[in-house]
């Protein structure tokens, strides 16, 4: 039997480097060689038992790579091509794929599967990995054009696509006022996502003086350290009367309540964040529940066209993404990774992984 290696979940806290079986492609799926992979805040979760799966599941879920080997019934690609495959996989049969809502993607299950499409890492074995299964692979891969580097399009499998999808679920218009809470990767990705989607005033709001002068970089127009002052008095202060939408991008309760807080009437929060416990509405913020607002929440949009769209981006150089990637480890080296991002040493924010 062929082996290869694979970032393993063990138990709450602990990730172990492990020979696992390859595998082989079955009907309708692909075996795809992983150049170029990432950690993402979600397999902190993970690892931290924050967001539960399964031991012995192999983690990760932003593949770069090549076609190894295709399943019968794949049809347009070839071994050999170099593809990206998002983070969310919908099959494109299903009733919210067929509805529009394929990042709720049941994959034929009978009821409800853990957060939807999102299946790498979570209900199957993920990329942090030497090789990974896609499946539904005719809905998923997605040719990376000549001219691109893997280190080009390595955000598109989920921080882009997530960060865009706050801006469109919360519905950002030319002319906008648009204030994104957290400037991580996605929180970044949120605000080059404004940017593009027309918003003439973007406010970027974090304490690490690093990613505020990131968030100018990709499209910010005024940035608040909170540390420093009452970002929500500021903000309406710049607004007049709030903000047109609020974007939650780390998901604690402090950032979601100051969302609500910074939005104004008939607002909208976009929320993104992954939540951890009880999550609360305060009253006042809320208006009682007259204020007319809107709280979305978004599981990004995957899938081949959602990738080819975002390529689009990265290829008209839009914002510079790739300054986001600020380490980079060999598979080999994914314990000392994870505790590096973990803990936000040395002004991490996208961690590299090659296999």
């Amino acid at each position: 039997m062929d082996m290869m290696r694979a970032a393993v979940f063990v138990e709450k806290g602990k990730l172990e480097l492990r020979e696992v079986p390859k595998p082989t492609p079955g009907p309708g799926e692909a075996l795809m060689k992983v150049t170029l992979t990432t950690i993402c805040g979600t397999d902190v979760h993970i690892l931290k038992g924050e967001y539960p799966v399964k031991a012995g599941l192999t983690i990760g879920h932003e593949p770069v790579g090549r076609i190894e080997a295709l399943g019968p019934g794949v049809r347009g690609f070839a071994v050999g091509d170099r593809v990206i495959v998002g983070a969310i996989t919908p099959c494109g049969q299903c009733r919210a794929c067929l509805s529009g809502d394929g990042a709720q993607c049941s994959h034929g299950a009978d009821g409800f599967e853990a957060m939807g499409g999102w299946r790498f890492g979570n209900t199957i074995n993920g990329c942090q990995a030497e090789y990974v299964l896609v499946p539904d692979a005719q809905a998923n891969l997605a040719k990376i054009p000549d001219g691109l580097a893997d280190e080009d399009v390595i955000l598109c499998p989920d921080i882009m696509s997530t960060g865009f999808s706050a801006v469109e679920s919360g519905g950002v218009r030319i002319g906008d006022s648009v204030v994104v809470f957290a400037q991580g990767p996605i929180g970044l990705s949120a605000t080059a996502g404004a940017r593009i989607a027309g918003a003439t005033l973007i406010i970027a709001v974090d304490s690490v003086s690093r990613r505020l002068e990131q968030a100018k970089r990709m499209g910010a127009d005024v940035v608040l350290n909170f540390k420093e002052q009452d970002v929500v008095q500021e903000i309406k202060r710049l607004t007049g009367d709030g903000a047109d939408v609020a974007i939650e991008a780390l998901g604690t309760q402090p950032t979601f309540e100051s969302c609500l807080r910074s939005v104004r009437p008939g607002g909208v929060v976009s929320s993104l964040g992954v939540y951890s416990g009880h999550l609360n509405v305060p009253l006042d913020a809320f208006a009682a529940g007259l204020g007319d607002h809107t709280i979305v929440t978004t599981l990004c949009p995957g899938g081949k066209e959602r990738m080819r769209r975002l390529m689009s981006v990265i290829a008209a150089k839009r914002a510079p993404f790739r300054e986001l990637v600020t380490h980079s480890f060999p598979l080999s080296e994914i314990e000392a990774a994870y505790d590096l991002f973990a803990h936000q040493r040395d002004g991490v924010m996208k961690v590299a992984i090659r296999p």
